[in-house]
């Protein structure tokens, strides 16, 4: 008896799942770098900006590619429905301001990525929509901030940069009591260690710049939620207003997705060693990597994740200038604000994602001027935890 697409495992879906085949019958999925389509009649043309007769009209917001894409994430998401964006920020933006009007609230945790943290605290109240920030670890927080105009919860989880494990179910049961959706960046933990929709999240977004794309190649973006979100609130918006990605990039990006297990996994096992190393090295003073028993909230990343992390938090010793010498003195990570490539990435938050932030703020986040946050690539783990320990001994 044959699967359905449904009930293949994820990896299976990563390479099979929304494939469309032209007349030609290609292997590899078909890039269509089209603007426009063609009709046989007039009649035709009519139907289908009427919606009844299927098909593309214009790729601003439906081209083949960019539906092969959608679909594959959908089907390994396990979502209903879903839209590419051109880049993550596109989506995170999209996700968010689509559905609300003025005079709506949106509570999101505190730690957030900046240009996140831009959205929620000065885009939104520009168009009369009041957002407050909370603890994200804290429960209590999420429900004394819902208010009856409350629409919106908004989280990343693991938490940029400081690996903090949200309780994803918690907050979805306290949202939902009070009206209110949760949107989660799903980001750091990808979508093959964790399912926010199956935890009980409403929607879910991605950077696909990121591990999904894997390769430093381009930029992307995706929402995915169900049918009625995406029909009601995010298809007409991103069709007039046009955040959209190119047929080319969600080419590559669908391309991605078939390696994508297969490189989360090798990447997640080289953080986790790395992690190890560190744990107890004398110029680390802290270390935070999900899966490991010393987490903050271990017992929630066994309950609602499949594995760690492709990224370790580490506090090096001595403050920026020693953050600095270990940056600099690294041969093989090389320093990027970006993260979940093949090639290992290093980061220093306090300078550059967050560096927005006032330092009490990005104190209380735990972002101190000696904080690094690592983005295992595809490397022999040996030759990166050589390179790391190498460039400690330098701080």
């Amino acid at each position: 008896m044959s699967k359905s697409p449904a009930n293949y495992r994820p990896e299976t879906r990563l390479v099979h799942s929304g494939t469309l085949r032209s007349q030609f019958g290609e292997t590899s999925e078909a890039l269509f770098l089209t603007q426009g389509y063609v009709y046989n009649s007039a009649e035709e043309c009519e139907a289908r900006f009427k919606g009844e007769d299927p098909g593309f009209i214009y790729s601003r917001y439906s081209n083949p590619t960019i539906a092969m894409f959608e679909r594959r994430m959908i089907e390994l998401e396990g979502a209903e429905a879903a839209r590419s964006a051109a880049t993550g920020m596109a989506a995170v933006t999209t996700a968010i301001l689509a559905p609300l009007k003025a005079g709506d609230h949106v509570v999101a945790s505190r730690a957030l990525f900046g240009s996140c943290l831009y959205v929620i605290q000065d885009l939104l109240p520009r168009y009369g929509i009041e957002t407050t920030l909370v603890d994200g670890l804290d429960l209590d927080q999420w429900q004394r901030a819902l208010k009856p105009n409350t629409k919106t919860f908004f989280l990343e989880s693991p938490t940029n940069p400081t690996l903090d494990v949200l309780d994803i179910p918690g907050i979805a049961e306290i949202a939902h009591k009070g009206g209110a959706r949760l949107v989660v960046d799903n980001v750091f933990a990808t979508p093959i260690w964790q399912s926010p929709l199956a935890l009980g999240a409403d929607v879910v977004v991605y950077s696909a710049t990121k591990h999904i794309d894997g390769q430093g190649r381009c930029l992307g973006g995706i929402i995915l939620s169900s049918e009625a979100f995406i029909a009601e609130h995010i298809h007409n918006f991103m069709r007039q207003t046009g955040p959209s990605i190119s047929p080319f990039n969600a080419w590559v990006l669908l391309k991605g997705l078939e390696t994508l297990a297969v490189r989360v996994r090798a990447q997640t096992d080289t953080a986790a060693r790395i992690a190890e190393v560190l744990a107890s090295h004398p110029k680390i003073s802290r270390l935070v990597y999900p899966g490991r028993a010393d987490h903050p909230q271990a017992a929630l990343v066994k309950k609602q994740m499949r594995g760690g992390s492709t990224l370790v938090g580490f506090e090096v010793k001595g403050g920026k200038q020693a953050a600095f010498r270990v940056l600099n003195e690294l041969k093989l990570a090389k320093i990027s604000n970006n993260l979940g490539d093949a090639k290992s990435l290093v980061t220093h938050p306090a300078t550059t994602t967050h560096q927005r932030l006032k330092p009490e703020d990005r104190a209380a986040l735990g972002i101190s001027e000696g904080f690094v946050r690592f983005s295992a690539g595809l490397e022999h783990p040996d030759d990166l935890i050589e390179d790391l320990t190498a460039a400690l001994e330098k701080a």
